[in-house]
């Protein structure tokens, strides 16, 4: 079977984390990815390591770990697009695209040219994502901005981590570039409505995708808490502000996490706990009662949990269906039963590499599943095929343009 976006073309002049993100998204689910790259250096993802992929010929370290986790299912062309022949291959390569993703900062791809209005002018069908760290406009537009500043500037890390007056407490990040991913996520979205509205208007049009946009979009409750109560949200740890209990609890010989949703939930998790005589406290009969009387039932749950091990709790509360569970780590991840029946851990064959590890994208589709059938690419590997299949450029133009370091 086709995979969904089977017919779409889309050219990636982006780099890092977020544009290459909705990039290989789009290849998972089928599109033709072209990836465009400086010559000789490539991504800048390609050296942010260790860890690094060894080759297997001469052991030297090639492709970091980095690069491999967002570049699956792309070609990979390398074009110098500071020259006016580089700038001539990338519109060139446009009449035939459908999709261009760029996180240039704001105005410097205008002065090659390749901007939205000089590409929609040569391609009125084509759809443009720009990703930057504030937007085409407003006071911050010039300003670069990078992941780990955005999850600060827009409130993620306020919310994130010990409170301040506990040990470790402080500012914290989350542990992925979680607002890259989210931003990617959103381009994904973008461009595929693009997609369908343009089967309406037969015209392409600019998305403009913003990291502090997407981080204060993605507040969700603890955005519209404050919106609705005026009071700002601080640090918790690991506790919920709407929901209690629901957080990290020490047991006797580790600790586990317990996510109470509902009054019902708490009553199967009292008896379990044989501790019936909270249920019908009226402080702790409803989960309103209990955001209420958090620290008390806390205090009380706390000591009542450290009580009996890992174990006994993850097993009799799943018997009840409380939902609980343990803190893996990483490897710990990729050994659990349910992650390898999903089948959420896969190698793809690289030219170089032998075999290179891949996470599969999370969507299973009953009839069009995604196909893995390209590795992230080797820095310029597909230059030459693009090139002759897509320009129709001979032997003898592909070496000028080498000769000249264009591509």
């Amino acid at each position: 079977m086709s995979s969904p976006l089977s017919h779409i073309r889309v050219l990636e002049l982006s780099r890092i984390l977020a544009g290459p993100w909705a990039g290989q998204m789009l290849a998972d689910l089928g599109a033709e990815v072209i990836k465009v790259e400086k010559p000789i250096q490539g991504d800048d993802t390609r050296h942010w390591g260790p860890p690094y992929l060894n080759n297997q010929q001469n052991e030297a370290p090639t492709e970091s770990a980095y690069f491999l986790s967002t570049n699956r299912g792309k070609r990979s062309i390398t074009v110098d697009i500071r020259h006016p022949e580089g700038q001539a291959i990338i519109r060139q390569l446009i009449e035939s695209c459908d999709v261009l993703i760029e996180n240039f900062k704001v105005g410097n791809l205008q002065k090659y040219h390749l901007d939205f209005a000089s590409l929609s002018a040569i391609n009125p069908q084509l759809i443009y994502c720009s990703i930057t760290g504030f937007g085409q406009d407003g006071p911050y537009a010039q300003r670069a901005g990078y992941d780990f500043l955005l999850q600060g500037m827009g409130g993620l890390m306020s919310v994130t981590g010990e409170p301040d007056h506990l040990p470790g407490g402080g500012p914290q990040k989350v542990g992925v570039a979680l607002t890259d991913i989210l931003t990617g996520m959103y381009a994904t979205t973008a461009i595929q409505a693009a997609i369908i509205e343009r089967e309406k208007s037969g015209l392409g049009q600019h998305i403009d995708l913003a990291l502090l946009d997407v981080q204060v979009a993605c507040l969700a409750n603890q955005g519209m808490n404050y919106l609705v109560s005026q009071d700002t949200p601080k640090r918790m740890g690991n506790a919920h502000p709407n929901i209690v209990p629901y957080q990290t609890f020490q047991t006797a010989d580790g600790f586990i996490i317990l996510t109470i949703g509902n009054d019902s939930q708490f009553a199967d998790f009292c008896r379990v706990a044989n501790c019936q005589k909270i249920i019908h406290d009226p402080r702790f009969a409803t989960n309103q009662a209990r955001v209420s009387n958090r620290d008390i039932v806390i205090e009380q749950l706390a000591k009542i949990i450290k009580a009996k091990n890992s174990d006994f709790w993850l097993q009799q509360l799943e018997i009840k269906g409380v939902p609980c569970g343990p803190i893996n780590d990483i490897a710990q991840v990729f050994d659990n039963p349910q992650i390898k029946h999903r089948k959420m851990l896969g190698e793809l064959t690289h030219p170089e590499n032998g075999k290179v590890p891949t996470v599969a994208n999370p969507i299973n589709f009953s009839r069009t599943p995604i196909v893995y059938n390209q590795a992230p690419p080797n820095l310029g590997e597909h230059t030459e095929k693009v090139l002759t299949e897509l320009l129709d450029y001979d032997t003898r133009a592909m070496s000028k343009l080498r000769q000249s370091k264009i591509i």
